[in-house]
């Protein structure tokens, strides 16, 4: 998209902005007959337990805000805070105690915990069909084959922010700038499955900026502040920052540039993504904001997944 600069007669690009918050809506409100027919079916509504080790102020927002969402749904939520002293095997039977409750669909142990705890063998004791993040190898392996199971919910949000804005997916030469188990991996997955042809990079990738200028969808999952910059991104294509930050030092708030700055001098500190927000905006065809962008869409694919896990614990898909 473009427009006349004022005064000047000159082009000047205008990015599409695919708006996150948008298609969370959407997304919460196509849930809400699903729950009806569960109430219906089965008498109770679905229910969500998140488990919440310790007091790590960032996680307890995140679980405020999911357990929040849950509410507003009619989804039956139930958070557990066990002491951050919690060791792996009292949270192991705790988690196999909420694996037997019929009337807990999902569960979701809050990242991180503490360091004393085997984060793996926590996450792996969850029974696959609540297995709500879809972190559980078996429900990696599902993906991995193409066969429905739960799927991780980032980067599920960022498949339904693509199909929502009607930016084509199959045949496209797609780059993933990261590759986390939690987000990386099962991007590129996803991504195969919808017919996209995927390279995935990171820290050992040759001249990464040249493969990243590849991509007609570029998918940024590094968590560093703006690291990628111009020189990664091919002019028009569709930029994915699925990275947040918090930007606490107002020099490095200086190189993001004057909205970053202005929110930064208000609040004494700034969210930015992995990709550099002004580079972003001059550059791609589409982009996702930060904040705004594939963010709100993680809690919105936890609220769905909770309902297919419901759903298909019930026979009712």
């Amino acid at each position: 998209m473009c427009g006349r600069l004022a005064g000047t007669g000159k082009i000047k690009h205008v990015a599409h902005i695919l708006d996150g918050n948008k298609v969370r809506d959407q997304i919460l409100e196509e849930c809400q007959p699903r729950i009806q027919r569960i109430l219906a079916a089965a008498g109770r509504a679905p229910g969500l337990a998140v488990v919440l080790v310790g007091a790590d102020p960032a996680s307890q927002v995140y679980v405020r805000n999911k357990t929040r969402t849950a509410e507003g749904l009619g989804i039956y939520g139930e958070t557990i805070t066990p002491d951050a002293s919690i060791t792996t095997e009292e949270l192991l039977r705790l988690v196999r105690a909420l694996n037997m409750r019929p009337e807990i669909d999902g569960i979701l142990v809050q990242l991180p915990l503490p360091a004393h705890i085997d984060s793996r063998q926590v996450l792996n004791a969850i029974a696959p069909e609540k297995d709500v993040d879809g972190f559980h190898p078996v429900n990696v392996g599902l993906l991995s084959i193409g066969a429905p199971g739960l799927r991780p919910c980032t980067p599920s949000g960022v498949i339904e922010i693509l199909k929502r804005h009607q930016i084509p997916i199959a045949g496209r030469n797609a780059v993933v700038v990261g590759r986390s188990n939690i987000v990386g991996k099962p991007m590129a997955m996803l991504l195969l499955e919808e017919n996209a042809t995927v390279t995935v990079c990171h820290s050992r990738t040759a001249d990464l900026a040249a493969v990243c200028r590849t991509a007609d969808i570029l998918v940024a999952a590094i968590g560093k502040p703006a690291a990628i910059r111009a020189e990664h991104i091919r002019p028009g294509a569709v930029v994915i920052d699925v990275g947040i930050n918090a930007v606490t030092d107002r020099a490095k708030a200086e190189l993001l540039g004057p909205a970053k700055l202005a929110a930064f001098d208000k609040r004494g500190t700034v969210l930015v993504g992995d990709v550099h927000p002004m580079d972003m905006a001059e550059l791609a065809s589409a982009y996702t904001p930060v904040p705004g962008g594939v963010g709100p869409l993680t809690i919105a694919l936890l609220m769905r997944n909770t309902i297919e896990a419901t759903e298909r614990r019930l026979g009712l898909c």
